[in-house]
């Protein structure tokens, strides 16, 4: 078995954007993996914003420059798979640091059950920096791995396809026999493509040792334009996500939420959490409905203005 992996070519892609000295760290640590990618390919977008002093010395490394208006979250991940001969395809986000340096091995050991198409990471977030999503990510990306199927979806509902290309990796066979990534989402395309291989019979893999930080400090502002995306992009694309419901489950998550709080001593933080939940849940049902909204009103929910300017309904 260690024979046969050893063959497979395995390939990390991570779109980029104005790049911080964080960035680097993150290829500094990707260096130190106990199984490197054989290749580290970077969408760049916008040459101008990309300090090639980042990949000094990594000759693994490949720089693909692209305009603004060209990125697309499934197509440029497309274009960037479309570049690679690699048995095993892993995406990462620019702001996601490894935890350790076994992330990409426990990427791969789940593609041992053939069953398995997609496999995702641990989010973990710094609980003196953010107590609130270091909880909530505890929720999304608990301590036990799963394995998910089509069997799953009446106990798991949406959470069956639930996967972040934040840290996921996709068995090459099984993304192009589904189409790769969907295009022109407004976001969400990770999971598009995770539900595709649900439909198709395959599984997908939760595997909590893949370890990385992640996690985003959003005004309940922020949240409600991102929430109004995400229900945007599973209106839109259909399939199973109008199969199942989503509300209960972040309903869920508050309920556990304000339960850690308020035992761990953090109660000052519900009004916070309260106050942020319902910008989710507004900003949620509004993106449901988003057929019904003018124009005008979809471009002060969204953001992603660039991805409205592409659509031509709602004038």
């Amino acid at each position: 078995m260690k024979q046969e992996e050893k063959k497979q070519q395995v390939d990390l892609i991570i779109p980029v954007y104005k790049p911080t000295k964080q960035f680097k760290i993150t290829l500094q640590r990707i260096h130190k993996q106990t199984r490197k990618p054989d290749r580290i390919i970077l969408m760049n977008t916008e040459e101008e914003f990309f300090d090639p002093s980042f990949i000094e010395g990594m000759n693994d490394v490949e720089v693909y420059h692209i305009k603004k208006f060209e990125f697309d979250h499934g197509g440029t991940r497309n274009q960037a798979a479309n570049l690679s001969k690699a048995d095993i395809l892993i995406f990462m986000t620019q702001d996601a640091i490894p935890a350790d340096e076994y992330v990409i091995e426990q990427l791969i050991e789940p593609f041992k059950d053939e069953e398995v198409a997609a496999v995702y990471g641990r989010q973990m977030a710094d609980e003196k920096k953010n107590p609130i999503e270091a909880y909530t990510r505890t929720f999304n990306y608990p301590l036990q791995s799963r394995k998910k199927t089509k069997e799953d979806l009446k106990e798991l509902g949406i959470k069956t396809f639930f996967c972040s290309n934040v840290c996921a990796a996709y068995r090459r066979d099984d993304y192009d026999m589904a189409g790769g990534f969907v295009l022109n989402t407004i976001f969400n395309e990770d999971m598009i493509l995770a539900s595709k291989f649900i439909e198709m019979g395959k599984a997908v893999f939760y595997n909590a040792k893949a370890k990385v930080w992640h996690w985003h400090d959003y005004s309940a502002r922020e949240q409600l334009h991102r929430n109004f995306d995400l229900a945007v992009s599973q209106r839109k694309y259909g399939g199973l996500f109008l199969e199942v419901k989503s509300e209960s489950e972040g309903i869920r998550l508050v309920q556990k939420t304000l339960q850690y709080l308020w035992k761990s001593g953090r109660w000052y933080l519900m009004p916070k959490l309260i106050w942020q939940s319902g910008f989710k849940f507004l900003g949620y049902k509004l993106g449901c409905s988003y057929e019904k909204l003018p124009k005008w009103l979809i471009l002060k929910l969204t953001m992603n203005l660039e991805y409205w300017k592409e659509v031509k309904e709602h004038k």
